[in-house]
């Protein structure tokens, strides 16, 4: 997994469809998700990991363009 699409088509995978209308929502929402997924043990930690840190990231980009 490399970017915020990779870790929308994990969720996918799964019947989960994220759309809020504002991307920094869906990002917070996708996190939230995907750490359901790792708790459930349905993902492994590597994966849950990666997913992590790819929101995180997005989020964080995300904030910057806000704060313009």
């Amino acid at each position: 997994m490399e970017s915020l699409y990779d870790v929308q088509q994990l969720l996918k995978q799964f019947g989960i469809y994220v759309y809020v209308g504002k991307r920094i929502y869906d990002i917070e929402l996708m996190q939230i998700e995907l750490k359901n997924l790792y708790e459930s043990r349905v993902i492994e930690r590597d994966t849950y990991m990666q997913g992590w840190h790819i929101l995180k990231r997005e989020h964080h980009i995300e904030e910057s363009r806000e704060g313009d």
